[in-house]
């Protein structure tokens, strides 16, 4: 048609697909901060038990219980093999068989587990930090049923319901650990976190208000972990100042800080920070996936991308995740990375519901309707989105450039590029408006476009643009499917080229206007 030069078919995923992690539990790191001295004493003492002569055994279990509490992994299975089999060696084996991700010696552990209230809690635990909300909360509520006086079993329930994004429920069972316990830092804590997630940054920041205000809490970590969500609930204000020292103790303000400096485009910094990440939990894969999407773009790496696609795949192929809207959206990432889609929209219309007025979502989702065709619909869901720097990014303008003149209207594609300041990306879509205005027959904007571009570029393939361009005006006028009146245009459009062929095409034009008393 014009040249070898090729349709330009620019794609960009919206990866801002998340919100911030807010800091639910209370981590054995942060919990130890208070008692560690005394902790470490009591170490001490059993370390020197196990010197004398006639050592109890069982010393040897409980040495080992201190090693784990102060994170000695190592030395706390080295312990624990030196003491008698017994139901509390088990019990924390076990729980250093999931630390060191040894899922032979992990299953061996279960099988010893016994129906016992210990060991239950134990499973229930090993449930929670897989990810397994659900069975987690069935053995809580099974172990509550018998013991009423359990409260602290609901704190935890609360907390897998949180995880499975029933925040409502997770409130309701919350409240009767508080009615007890109205002082908690555990339980006050979630229940704003709670009321993040179900209504805002502010009424979340209401609910730590007492903790803020108690001075005299015995819990020192409250302060780190109170500094750390106010961050979060306040959007990410004053991030740089509280996350970097809380990245080695809260494991969510690593998560945190990836996610500003994602929101600041330093998406380099945001690499840095997680590439050394081993991802453990659906947040941290997708939010690895997020970054080397985000990186790949950037620097239009296939290697990243296709890592970002891996990450996405293997969240929403999980059995847990697949029918959570995060899943639906790692998928509708992973298929629109591989540039299918048909499949995008699968998944983006599944939850659309959810995100009517969500930029991000309408981003993406117009993208993936006019890459499959459906212009008009995909102009109508680009022109909601409000936000001015994504209004501004040349994928946007080039998508809705597209879809205006596959939906007949060039000229408001022609007034998408009159609005941009001369660069690289204009030059682009002047290409884009020229060629897929010709490929339209909508030849007035695409002579005006090879037009400007041969001006710019003296390149032969744009004069041989112009010249079709124009000369597919001219049969429009003579088929009357043009105003006669724009004949003058394109010979002024002619005139401003120096090739040898102008003249023969000006000199037959002239000879029909004048034949037909048309004003040039």
């Amino acid at each position: 048609m014009l040249g070898n030069k090729k349709r330009i078919q620019t794609c960009g995923l919206a990866i801002v697909p998340f919100t911030w992690v807010t800091t639910r539990e209370l981590w054995r790191k942060m919990a130890l901060l208070p008692n560690e001295i005394i902790t470490r004493y009591i170490f001490q003492e059993y370390e020197n038990a196990t010197k004398e002569e006639n050592c109890n055994p069982e010393v040897w279990v409980n040495l080992a219980c201190t090693y784990f509490f102060l994170g000695m992994y190592k030395q706390a299975e080295a312990a624990g093999f030196k003491a008698p089999k017994s139901r509390l060696q088990n019990r924390l084996l076990f729980h250093l068989a999931h630390k060191f991700n040894d899922e032979k010696k992990l299953m061996n552990f279960h099988q010893n587990l016994q129906d016992i209230t210990e060991d239950q809690l134990s499973l229930a635990s090993i449930h929670y930090m897989r990810s397994h909300y659900q069975e987690a909360i069935d053995i809580y509520k099974r172990i509550l049923l018998d013991n009423r006086e359990y409260l602290a079993l609901n704190v935890y329930v609360a907390l897998c319901y949180y995880k499975l994004d029933y925040y409502d429920v997770s409130q309701e069972v919350l409240a009767v650990y508080l009615q007890q316990i109205p002082d908690s830092t555990i339980a006050l804590n979630l229940k704003a976190c709670n009321h993040f997630r179900l209504y805002n940054g502010r009424a979340a920041e209401a609910e730590l208000k007492s903790l803020m205000d108690n001075a005299s809490s015995p819990f020192e970590f409250a302060k780190e972990l109170i500094r750390h969500n106010l961050v979060v609930f306040r959007g990410g204000e004053g991030a740089l100042q509280v996350l970097p020292p809380l990245v080695d103790v809260i494991p969510e303000a690593r998560l945190n800080l990836v996610i500003y400096y994602l929101r600041q485009d330093d998406v380099q910094e945001a690499y840095n920070l997680i590439k050394d990440l081993e991802p453990s939990t659906p947040q941290e894969y997708i939010l690895k996936g997020v970054v080397n999407a985000a990186l790949g773009q950037e620097m239009g790496s296939r290697d990243h991308m296709k890592i970002a696609q891996q990450f996405f795949q293997l969240v929403g192929g999980s059995a847990s995740e697949c029918d959570t809207i995060p899943g639906r959206q790692c998928m509708a990432s992973c298929f629109f990375l591989l540039k299918q889609f048909d499949d995008v929209l699968i998944y983006l219309n599944s939850f659309k519901s959810y995100f009517y007025n969500d930029d991000v979502f309408n981003f993406n989702y117009a993208q993936a309707k006019a890459a499959t065709g459906n212009t008009s619909e995909g102009e109508e869901v680009f022109l909601l989105i409000q936000s001015e720097k994504m209004k501004n990014d040349y994928i946007y303008l080039s998508w809705l450039a597209r879809c205006y003149i596959m939906n007949k209207k060039p000229r408001l594609a022609w007034e998408l590029y009159l609005k941009m300041e001369t660069s690289g990306e204009s030059f682009s879509l002047l290409q884009l408006i020229a060629n897929d205005c010709y490929k339209m027959g909508q030849f007035y904007y695409s002579a005006k476009a090879f037009d400007v571009l041969e001006r710019l570029d003296p390149n032969p393939e744009y004069w041989e643009g112009k010249r079709g361009a124009c000369v597919g005006i001219f049969q429009m006028i003579l088929a009357g499917r043009e105003p006669k009146e724009t004949l003058r245009e394109v010979l002024h459009l002619l005139r401003s080229t120096g090739n040898t062929q102008v003249e023969y095409i000006i000199r037959i034009m002239k000879k029909w206007a004048k034949e037909n008393r048309v004003p040039i």
